[in-house]
């Protein structure tokens, strides 16, 4: 790995989850070797726990305590502000290290100027892999994952490639469209190139990931998948069937939002909207019959 002489500041939120929380810096602390890093922890008002027993275990934490829940965009801005790294990486806190993987992706950020946001794989505890490498929601893509069959016209690694998702092994780095924001490490110039230098706060939660990499992509930067470098993001697999659906419909509404302000409210965004609902609520269907017929929760 090359010298890399930037900082990385790496802001977690934490919404009370404490114990995982205290996993995922003690991860950070130990596998992080080759980057200099400061580590901010944002309590976005949490009531589980005092939040100042975080830096009775990690006491170089930069804690900033917020007196309300400012969602996930408004407590990383908040961390960005107090931020003095080169590169900042918003990092959940049900996520943990394998590996160094903050130097290896801070190398390659270092490297590959263009590139203003990065991403690596990521998967769940069980080691299934999680389809963080993404393209944008278009007409065409829906149509596409509707009708599946068509897909099986291109060669596997072309269908890869095309769609990515879960039709993308997640196995090659490449550049895409826009990356899970459980681990987001943006390039301190682009975010600066940003209204009032921080990130888009429109939505509380959910779907600010896609936001800010059409954002970015706009501003003439690439977004990137790095695949030699793993995490294991705990995510929500195994959240209540009622909370799944709730959330859904949560992204759904934002989906829409971006799609809004990417193509403009016209024909286009109205035969997206018509084709985008009708097959995410039946999957939603899909998604609770089956539930309700084995007690399974497909991811």
């Amino acid at each position: 790995m090359n010298s890399i002489d930037s900082m990385v500041s790496v802001i977690i939120i934490n919404y009370n989850t404490f114990q995982l929380t205290c996993d995922c810096i003690a991860s950070v602390l130990h596998h992080t070797k080759e980057v200099p890093i400061e580590i901010i922890l944002v309590d976005n008002a949490s009531t589980e726990k005092d939040p100042r027993e975080f830096l009775k275990q990690f006491p170089t934490l930069n804690l900033l305590c917020s007196d309300k829940n400012l969602g996930f965009a408004g407590g990383n801005n908040l961390g960005i502000r107090a931020a003095k790294g080169d590169f900042i990486l918003l990092l959940n806190s049900d996520t943990y290290l394998l590996e160094d993987s903050i130097s290896l992706s801070a190398a390659f950020m270092q490297a590959h100027e263009q590139v203003g946001v990065l991403g690596c794989r990521q998967v769940f505890p069980d080691g299934a892999i999680q389809f963080s490498a993404r393209r944008f929601r278009s007409i065409s893509w829906e149509l596409f994952d509707l009708f599946r069959f068509l897909l099986y016209l291109f060669p596997p690694v072309a269908r890869g490639k095309k769609m990515l998702g879960q039709y993308f092994k997640h196995d090659q780095s490449i550049e895409v469209d826009w990356v899970n924001g459980a681990f987001f490490l943006i390039r301190r110039a682009a975010l600066s190139k940003l209204p009032n230098q921080e990130l888009d706060s429109r939505f509380f939660m959910y779907g600010e990931d896609v936001l800010w990499c059409e954002q970015l992509k706009r501003l003439g930067y690439t977004v990137y998948f790095l695949a030699s470098t793993t995490i294991v993001h705990i995510a929500s697999a195994s959240t209540a069937i009622h909370k799944q659906l709730q959330l859904r419909r949560v992204m759904m509404r934002n989906e829409l939002a971006i799609m809004q302000w990417r193509k403009g409210k016209g024909v286009y965004y109205y035969t997206f909207a018509s084709l985008f609902l009708a097959k995410e609520y039946l999957r939603l269907t899909i998604k609770w019959v089956v539930f309700k017929v084995t007690g399974n929760l497909i991811r």
